[in-house]
């Protein structure tokens, strides 16, 4: 018996260890249809994120959090997470982070109330407007410039759906949105969809945003082993097929 006990355990042991090294964890919120625990493949930049690191013969667990706690935890050296996601490019935060290879992208823009459009060509347009942001959240960087130059009148909200509901009864001129997320949010969350006929999604974009993993700077092995997976994948295939299917 002491014969194969012993082998047995070894292999195990060795399964075990495997394991746990080929295993990446990152932080994330939930901010549907990108990223939600709740959803199918827990969102779709989780499900592009996952097939990636698949291909690398990784596993991928991702655990949720408000924004500001996961993006802290990410950054935490004692913490286990490898990084955060998803989220835009920002010279700032390329300051803390590694960036990973574009793995997706989202319209960003205005919700608005529908009985009041806001037209405009120009960030210097909306000067007199109430804007409305999300905490912690980055946007363009010549908003983000405006706002923090206080050339911008902005309110900060702690989720998109306190800004949806704040256009929904003029409380605000618009507020800075994903446009994937606004049309989620309307057809899926009780409080919203009685709402969906008070807003709008302005007709200009602000920008067609990069997705991307931030990785902390002592994870560059493994932001590399998850850009050798995005090109293993079709990573606009995954996201597209994924988007459609919620329509």
């Amino acid at each position: 018996m002491k014969r194969w006990l012993l082998p047995l355990l070894m292999t195990l042991l060795f399964s075990a260890q495997s394991g746990a090294e080929n295993t990446v964890y990152l932080t994330s919120l939930s901010w549907p249809p990108y990223s939600d625990p709740q959803m199918a493949e827990q969102g779709a930049s989780i499900a592009v994120a996952r097939a990636a690191f698949a291909a690398m013969g990784y596993k991928l667990v991702v655990d949720f959090y408000p924004w500001r706690r996961a993006v802290y935890l990410a950054k935490d050296q004692e913490s286990k997470y490898a990084g955060y996601f998803p989220e835009y490019y920002s010279e700032s935060i390329a300051q803390e982070f590694i960036f990973s290879a574009e793995m997706g992208s989202g319209p960003l823009g205005f919700v608005q109330p529908a009985a009041k459009p806001v037209s405009w060509s120009e960030l210097a347009d909306l000067k007199s407007y109430r804007i409305g942001v999300v905490q912690d959240y980055v946007n363009t960087a010549g908003f983000d410039n405006m706002v923090a130059a206080g050339q911008l009148k902005v309110s900060e909200v702690i989720s998109d759906k306190s800004n949806i509901q704040k256009a929904a009864f003029s409380r605000i001129d618009l507020a800075v949105i994903d446009k994937n997320v606004l049309e989620y949010s309307v057809k899926t969350d009780p409080d919203l969809i009685k709402l969906k006929d008070k807003i709008s999604f302005n007709d200009k974009l602000l920008e067609d945003k990069k997705l991307f993993i931030c990785f902390k700077k002592n994870q560059q092995a493994i932001a590399d082993i998850f850009n050798k997976g995005l090109k293993k994948i079709d990573a606009a295939k995954i996201q597209a097929d994924y988007l459609a299917g919620l329509k």
